[in-house]
């Protein structure tokens, strides 16, 4: 039987309090009157404008009218772009599940959106099986080639890890995560969900207007390797243009070879020997050996307590734990009294972040060689040290980790089916294009997570052979209490764009649990990306008055652009059933139903 439909106001609920901005607003009016009293001359001005910008926000949707929520009974598909999203749709449509529709709906955005991932990137999952009702995680990257080492980029004559190139490629995970993902959990077979894509490379397809324009920033780079010209650049020389047909026969023939042998076309096969022999020929690292002896691994995901949800992550070496971390360090503050994107409201974002991502740098990597564990870093304990170094006046130009025992091109979707499953994916080649270089005849670019690592030695991510790479790319799943006591699922969503995604993954969750918004609002809503020291980028629809009193507590505020604080898919189960799901208007995609 098909769900029946949903209630009037579904976001409505103790969980999520929609209905309540208004008297938001008026306790964030009564905080800012008493903070022009006592923060004295030099911030009274700003307090007042604050106080009619602010006021104005009570009164209006806190991003300008876009695209409206989508909303579906049984399935539903959101990508970053419309034929990544079709084709999951249709997978849907014809009867298969969650997990067939994102690995086709993957596939084929490495064919439409190939600057930002390919079968030559990694891949990370979290799954809610309904028939496991648990969330489960898929970590399908690779590491670094046999033969990386520090000594041999030490007489190459780098001083620091290349960003770029041959030597800069690891092991991709992406196709065998694929792969994996499909036996365990779909009910199609690789060679039927890479259909779709194979038929887009080899006919063509037109260029949407936004991956167009990041296609054309990168031509300069394209143009360094003969195999990345002769793949990506209309006439070995430009981009394609918004509009204009593109096709890449190569990709066609080497997604049929999978199709034809498996996954092991590349972990060993002739693909594989292909792609060793064109790496090493260039000066990489990569072994025949280190593609074969390449496994996904499933994870346990981890998780942390937010007012009656619950967010989760995967573990290292991904960037997960930093949104953990920032959510922990925010719990005891009046968040919502303070009112969405206030000042008070970013400047407590944001230093939580600083204090995240200081321990970010110092403590994840390769799990095998980080030297504190991961439930450290999230104990009641340690998190209550670090949020004394919050002030809530003052923005830290410096942060240091705690004393606990990047840039990203990437594809992030999400899809629910009739029977309750969703899946929460992301794919990555890292850089736009990952290193720039294309073996010839393959027709797919190999990401440069390489670069992930560190010259310095003695370090958990020095570089080393065999070893797992730093990773920003990370999805993201929420679960709430059910009437049972049991977790339930709730919303699956990501948010691309390297070091943004940790920080993008609390704002986006927040304006839906906090302030009520739905789905789309949710990832529309202005942004902010903070960047190292005191320099924060805030998006255009924060206002004026907001950003000199974020200047008054020590923030150097400029303005970032969307491509900056990355784009964001998100689907949310209905308390009456059925899905809503936003896509966000800062990437080409869409979400879709049925």
């Amino acid at each position: 039987m098909p769900p029946g439909p949903p209630p009037a106001s579904p976001l409505a609920s103790p969980r999520t309090p929609g209905g309540q901005r208004s008297r938001r607003f008026a306790r964030f009016a009564a905080i800012a009157s008493f903070a022009a009293l006592i923060l004295g001359p030099a911030l009274s001005e700003i307090s007042l404008s604050l106080f009619a910008e602010t006021s104005l926000m009570a009164q209006q949707s806190p991003v300008s009218p876009g695209r409206s929520t989508v909303y579906a009974p049984r399935g539903m598909v959101a990508t970053s772009q419309p034929l990544a999203t079709s084709a999951g749709l249709q997978v849907l449509e014809e009867g298969g599940n969650a997990v067939d529709a994102a690995v086709t709906a993957a596939a084929v955005l490495t064919v439409v959106e190939p600057h930002m991932t390919g079968i030559g990137g990694d891949l990370f999952a979290l799954l809610w099986p309904a028939d496991e009702g648990r969330v489960v995680g898929l970590s399908a990257h690779g590491r670094s080639g046999s033969l990386m080492t520090r000594e041999a980029l030490l007489e190459a004559g780098h001083e620091s890890i290349p960003t770029r190139g041959p030597e800069s490629i690891t092991v991709p995970g992406a196709l065998r995560g694929w792969a994996d993902l499909l036996e365990r959990y779909g009910t199609r077979t690789l060679a039927q969900a890479l259909e779709p894509a194979i038929r887009l490379a080899e006919e063509g397809f037109p260029v949407s207007p936004i991956i167009a324009g990041d296609w054309a920033g990168e031509v300069e780079m394209l143009q360094r390797d003969d195999g990345a010209r002769a793949t990506y650049l209309v006439e070995g020389e430009r981009a394609p243009a918004p509009g204009e047909w593109f096709r890449n026969p190569d990709y066609a023939r080497t997604l049929r070879e999978i199709a034809s042998e498996g996954p092991d076309a590349l972990y060993g096969g002739a693909l594989g020997a292909r792609i060793a022999e064109g790496v090493q020929g260039l000066g990489g690292f990569l072994t025949l050996e280190d593609l074969r002896d390449h496994r996904s691994r499933w994870v346990e995901p981890i998780s942390a307590p937010f007012r009656d949800v619950r967010l989760w992550e995967i573990p290292p070496p991904g960037q997960g734990i930093a949104a953990l971390q920032m959510l922990r360090i925010l719990e005891p503050y009046p968040l919502e009294a303070m009112g969405h994107n206030s000042p008070e409201y970013l400047h407590h974002l944001v230093e939580a972040k600083k204090l995240a991502y200081a321990d970010l740098a110092a403590h994840v990597a390769d799990p095998r060689f980080m030297e504190v564990e991961t439930r450290s870093l999230l104990s009641d304990a340690y998190l209550d040290e670090r949020r004394r170094e919050l002030d809530p006046w003052q923005a830290m130009a410096t942060t240091d980790p705690g004393a606990a025992a990047t840039e990203s091109e990437t594809i992030y979707l999400s899809v629910a089916d009739g029977e309750g499953n969703m899946i929460s994916l992301i794919n990555s080649v890292y850089f736009a294009f990952g290193s720039g270089v294309v073996v010839p005849g393959t027709g797919f670019d190999l990401q440069n997570r390489g670069s992930g690592f560190t010259l310095e030695p003695g370090l958990p991510n020095s570089v080393a052979p065999g070893k797992e790479p730093f990773h920003t790319i990370i999805p993201a799943f929420v679960t709430r209490t059910g009437a049972d006591g049991r977790d339930e699922p709730w919303i699956s969503f990501g948010v691309m764009g390297g070091a943004m995604q940790p920080q993008g993954h609390v704002q986006v969750l927040l304006n839906v649990l906090l302030f009520g918004m739905d789905p789309q609002a949710a990832v529309e809503a202005p942004r902010f990306r903070h960047y190292s020291g005191l320099r924060l980028g805030l998006e255009a629809g924060i206002g004026e008055g907001i950003r000199a009193a974020l200047g008054a507590r020590g923030h150097d505020v400029f303005t970032a652009g969307p491509g900056a604080v990355g784009g964001a898919q998100l689907i949310l189960r209905l308390d009456g059933g059925g899905w809503g799901a936003g896509s966000d208007p800062r990437k080409d995609g869409q979400a879709a139903g049925h």
